[in-house]
């Protein structure tokens, strides 16, 4: 009885392995929304990481956290590096494009909790006396992040933070 449980807990474990092995080599996370303000307003907020802690949500996971400023000041060549002892994990970013009012890239890596390279991509659209903003996330799924996939959505934990991040940064320049 024992052997044909230990069986089959090994095929289940088995299937899942393999089922892993079959998700999508990359992700994209993204969320969008519309800001009342126009692209020139909202986009210094983005493009300069020192104005970050007014709307990112990361920034009040670990208030004490380290942080600190490299590179230019704002714009193409900026760096933000951060270490926290716990929610927040250690990482840093580094803006790679910055198209003034309309796109900013930013080479995101993470450190710890678990080390990942992605990009970051934030994207404003003029719409009238409006500006839609879209806050994406992409890069590469290595096997532990598609084993982990299945037990944990990763579209619904990171966009949870987009859209407060997004919501974040309406209230900050709807003003």
């Amino acid at each position: 009885m024992l052997k044909k449980i230990a069986l089959v807990v090994l095929a289940l474990i088995a299937v899942l392995l393999i089922y892993a092995a079959t998700r999508p080599d990359t992700f994209r996370v993204e969320r969008t929304t519309r800001i009342q303000a126009p692209a020139e307003k909202i986009f210094p907020l983005i493009d300069d990481f020192h104005r970050w802690s007014a709307w990112s949500p990361y920034e009040k996971l670990e208030p004490e956290m380290k942080r600190s400023f490299g590179g230019a000041p704002a714009g193409k060549g900026a760096t933000y590096a951060w270490e926290g002892n716990g929610k927040a994990g250690a990482g840093r970013m580094e803006i790679t494009e910055s198209a003034p009012a309309s796109k900013i890239a930013i080479k995101l890596d993470f450190i710890k909790p678990f080390e990942g390279h992605n990009v970051a991509e934030f994207t404003l659209q003029p719409q009238g006396d409006a500006t839609q903003v879209t806050w994406a996330m992409y890069g590469p799924s290595p096997y532990v992040a598609k084993l982990m996939g299945i037990f944990f959505n990763m579209d619904t934990m990171i966009g949870k933070d987009f859209e407060a991040g997004l919501a974040n940064l309406k209230t900050a320049t709807e003003k």
